[in-house]
């Protein structure tokens, strides 16, 4: 014997409360002949006769009677864990914590969130911090998604490619890599003391990476923030050259406050990532908007 499904108790309670097979079965969508069908299967499961059936309608022998009173309770308490399961997705639907890292956070983020506010009403609580912060938030529970610029190691979280971005080397018209004509050699910015990011960072990380791919160690930074925006102002006030992600120096590049040095034999490209808890399938409702938001561009 096997305990029937919930849609089939719920057939048989209402023969009991409507009368008749096809009455039920109207209820919940289906033909008479559909109905019969899956109640004859019931009866067949739980090993007892639990209809009496005639022309002029049915009615409950006793087993079906005492099934029916016992399903009752049970559907009760079903449908009281689907409004609580209910209310559980309207919170998550309301609420959507993110932690993104700073590249992320300061020039994409703002005008996804834009994008997600006008469709759904969803209250976002967002915290800028670097990639390393990002992933072990994530891991904690502390955020529902996280966005990363590099590949820092995220085992054990779900994860998403939304965007791509590219890392320029940028400096003071006045510096004297923007006096050079040729390309500045992978080699020689390796040993120039920059100025950077804080360890952890994802633009940091990736300069690191696409140095050690070339065989090059990076010197110590000439100078260390710990934003994005720190790095570009000191930048503008002087300060040695820095390697940025292009979304944060497009309009100085465009109004010539910053130079780009051109730098041979040096990858520069980096993936934006999204990452979370649960399935590779992001979960419906505000994270699976946000992410298809962020990956259309």
């Amino acid at each position: 014997m096997t305990l029937p499904d919930m849609p089939s108790l719920r057939l048989l309670v209402d023969v009991a409360r409507l009368g008749s097979i096809g009455a039920a079965g109207r209820a919940a969508g289906m033909s008479q002949q559909a109905a019969s069908e899956r109640l004859r299967t019931v009866e067949a499961n739980v090993g007892v006769t639990l209809l009496r059936r005639s022309p002029g309608g049915s009615t409950l022998t006793d087993a079906g009677a005492l099934l029916v009173e016992w399903a009752t309770r049970l559907l009760d308490v079903a449908d009281e864990i689907d409004q609580g399961i209910s209310t559980l997705r309207a919170d998550r639907d309301r609420e959507l914590s993110v932690v993104a890292s700073m590249t992320v956070a300061e020039y994409l983020l703002p005008a996804w969130l834009v994008r997600l506010r006008q469709r759904q009403d969803t209250t976002v609580t967002l915290r800028a911090t670097n990639s390393e912060n990002v992933v072990q938030a994530v891991r904690a529970g502390e955020a529902d998604l996280g966005f990363v610029e590099d590949s820092v190691s995220h085992s054990g979280l779900a994860s998403l490619v939304v965007a791509h971005d590219e890392l320029v080397v940028v400096a003071h018209p006045d510096d004297v890599w923007c006096r050079r004509r040729r390309a500045v050699d992978a080699s020689i910015l390796a040993r120039r003391g920059l100025t950077a990011r804080e360890p952890g960072s994802g633009t940091r990380r990736v300069l690191e990476a696409a140095l050690r791919a070339a065989g090059l160690a990076p010197s110590v930074p000439a100078v260390e923030l710990t934003t994005t925006a720190a790095v570009r102002s000191s930048v503008l006030a002087g300060s040695p050259p820095a390697v940025l992600s292009h979304l944060a120096v497009e309009a100085d590049l465009s109004a010539g406050r910053l130079r780009a040095v051109p730098v041979d034999d040096l990858d520069l490209r980096r993936d934006l990532t999204a990452v979370w808890q649960g399935s590779a399938r992001p979960p419906a409702g505000p994270v699976r908007d946000l992410l298809a938001i962020a990956r259309a561009g």
